[in-house]
């Protein structure tokens, strides 16, 4: 079976979804899966950055759709992680790049992976649209602040437009004692009000530092085994 292609993306920065984007790709390699994190967030482009590869990389996708290499030469095989690779993006004027160069990119490599991971860029620009054409699944990721709500609010609408198989939220930043105490919304809560089912949950103090990846953390174990049991977010 070709690889299952998911988008993880989020209505504004500094959510954590390359973070999420990150360690559920390390996840789902530890647990046996090939897996790929293609960076699409051209503005940003820190994945390689975050699972600190980037000074392996020769090429990018955007030397792949250009046709200076391969597709798998793009790619960067994790260290301490062999089943996970890297595509890392360049740094370019994204209106130069189409979905459906880019999805021809990712569609070479689908025969030889279980899962591409797409780390979107946040929002709904023409970057959102860029990876969520190129994607089967999605993942939306917030936290339970009120200014990512409301632009999460704004993506999952969007979302829903596409016709992916899957969709589902992750929660991430959460801490207990703000919720039980009524100051922020409960992840349960947040799924209802954005109308997303839950796929998983992070909580604050799981923030970790990618540079070390990270292979114990229960929250992205839990979410590696919601997508593997196919449960992150099924739509009618």
């Amino acid at each position: 079976m070709p690889a299952r292609k998911i988008v993880v993306t989020s209505g504004k920065g500094g959510v954590g979804k390359t973070t999420v984007c990150c360690n559920l790709g390390v996840q789902l390699a530890q647990r046996g899966s090939r897996v790929v994190v293609a960076d699409m967030d051209f503005g940003l482009n820190n994945a390689d950055v975050a699972l600190g590869v980037e000074n392996r990389a020769l090429y990018d996708i955007l030397d792949a759709v250009e046709g200076r290499c391969r597709p798998k030469q793009a790619l960067v095989q994790h260290p301490r992680c062999p089943q996970l690779y890297v595509l890392p993006s360049g740094r370019t004027l994204e209106r130069y790049i189409s979905p459906q160069a880019v999805r021809l990119v990712l569609d070479s490599l689908a025969s030889q992976f279980d899962y591409i991971l797409i780390d979107s860029p946040a929002g709904i620009e023409e970057g959102f649209h860029r990876a969520a054409a190129c994607a089967e699944e999605a993942l939306l990721v917030t936290t339970p602040h009120i200014s990512a709500l409301r632009d999460a609010d704004r993506v999952a609408g969007m979302l829903k437009s596409y016709k992916f198989t899957r969709v589902g939220l992750v929660v991430n930043r959460v801490r207990k004692d703000l919720f039980r105490r009524g100051e922020t919304l409960s992840p349960a809560a947040i799924a209802d009000l954005l109308r997303l089912p839950l796929a998983g949950v992070v909580a604050e103090e799981d923030k970790v530092q990618l540079e070390n990846v990270v292979y114990r953390s229960r929250a992205f174990r839990a979410l590696a085994e919601a997508c593997e049991r196919g449960t992150a977010g099924r739509l009618a």
